[in-house]
């Protein structure tokens, strides 16, 4: 479904932005902006000529290529064509779509229809849940805290689901009355697609199958929050991004787009390729954490996301990580020096992600600083034992 707002007149500048809340300047609403900035957008959320999106033919190969992501049949996962298939995409690509995942078609519907139904509130409404940089839960429009930093052209909301502890229903908006029944169940259920597809990695890598889950802190020790992104419509699309181009610094991330709007775009061979969406699919891709536990056997990839001028464009990114405070390192069997040495070092979530928290999207700028500085280390230490898990999770 695609998400038809009901359109208020041009909103005061009181509505357009929180006081602050521990953010360098006033955080300005992109959907305000759209509703009223006409024909030209605001000098902020213009990127250099060089990150500018470029176009695209369907598929996204240019030329009259048809090239799309794998598409992945999850019906039978511990089969050992899925295996192959899921190894394949994501050494190749570091994405696929999912395709009979076991996540019910009518409840990715209802998830949608919820969060839809959220950002058509008014302007007040919204603004009740403004989120800090502090933990960026609840609605927000910026990352990073850099004042006079590049904007991006969306809105979000973020929140936590794991662990239980950091779960806080009364931070999850209370409008439309379906949205945190919906959501919860909607999590449940991906929170098990991402332990089976966590079990398929794992035999990719020639490990047993609950190996990479124990390095995330095993079921129930595993961390996960979802951000939800709205991009409003843009009267000059071709100079901004809905958000710039980075790789995930988390473990891993369901995506559900919309079916019918596309957006997402993939770094593959140098080249943009624009994500056609199979109706109802995950679209999977490889964290950050994965990369470094696979010792770069599974890649996390370039993407960002553009908009349009036609029509807005809601989409529910699920982020399954690693428990904040483990250190995660390349898996000791995955490390044979000196022809396999351990490309990262040992490092928390926590630690890793304040780095995109203080400075916003970069690319994959954090990981391949990491891997440079350490070509020539010696093996990873060992996997920590467990403790209680601390502070939250940052989203793309």
């Amino acid at each position: 479904m695609t998400c038809q707002l009901t359109h208020q007149p041009a909103p005061t500048m009181s509505s357009c932005f929180n006081g602050g809340a521990g953010w360098p300047e006033p955080v300005v609403r992109v959907q305000a902006v759209s509703d009223s900035c006409g024909a030209t957008i605001p000098e902020r959320y213009v990127k250099a000529p060089s990150e500018r999106p470029s176009p695209a033919s369907p598929g996204g190969g240019g030329g009259g290529l048809n090239i799309n992501i794998p598409v992945v049949d999850m019906s039978m996962p511990d089969g050992e064509e899925t295996a192959r298939a899921v190894l394949t995409a994501c050494r190749e690509w570091g994405f696929f779509q999912a395709v009979n995942h076991g996540v019910r078609p009518e409840l990715l519907r209802r998830a949608r229809a919820a969060w839809c139904g959220f950002f058509s509130q008014p302007a007040e409404v919204r603004e009740r849940y403004a989120n800090s940089p502090a933990t960026y839960e609840g609605y927000g429009s910026r990352l990073g805290t850099a004042k006079g930093g590049p904007l991006d052209w969306g809105d979000y909301y973020f929140l936590h689901l794991l662990p239980p502890a950091l779960k806080s229903h009364d931070k999850w908006p209370s409008l439309p009355l379906t949205l945190r029944e919906t959501t919860e169940e909607y999590a449940e259920e991906v929170v098990q697609l991402c332990r089976r597809v966590m079990r398929v990695l794992s035999r990719g890598l020639g490990l047993d199958d609950g190996r990479l889950q124990a390095a995330f802190g095993g079921e129930g020790g595993e961390g996960a929050c979802m951000r939800v992104n709205f991009y409003p419509r843009c009267p000059q699309p071709e100079l901004t991004l809905g958000v710039a181009a980075h790789s995930d610094p988390g473990g891993m991330t369901m995506l559900l787009v919309d079916d019918h709007v596309r957006g997402l775009q993939v770094r593959n061979a140098d080249r943009w390729i624009t994500v056609d969406p199979v109706p109802d699919a995950f679209i999977v891709n490889i964290g950050d954490q994965i990369q470094v536990l696979s010792n770069a056997a599974y890649k996390s990839v370039e993407h960002r996301v553009t908009v349009s001028a036609a029509e807005e464009r809601l989409s529910l990114a699920f982020f399954y990580n690693p428990r904040s405070d483990l250190p995660v390192a390349p898996m000791a069997e995955l490390v044979a020096p000196p022809a396999r040495p351990a490309l990262y070092p040992s490092m928390t979530f926590d630690e890793y992600r304040d780095h995109i928290r203080r400075r916003g999207l970069s690319g994959k700028a954090q990981l391949q600083s990491l891997q440079m500085t350490t070509t020539t280390c010696a093996p990873p230490a060992a996997t920590a034992s467990s403790s209680s898990s601390s502070a939250s999770t940052l989203a793309r």
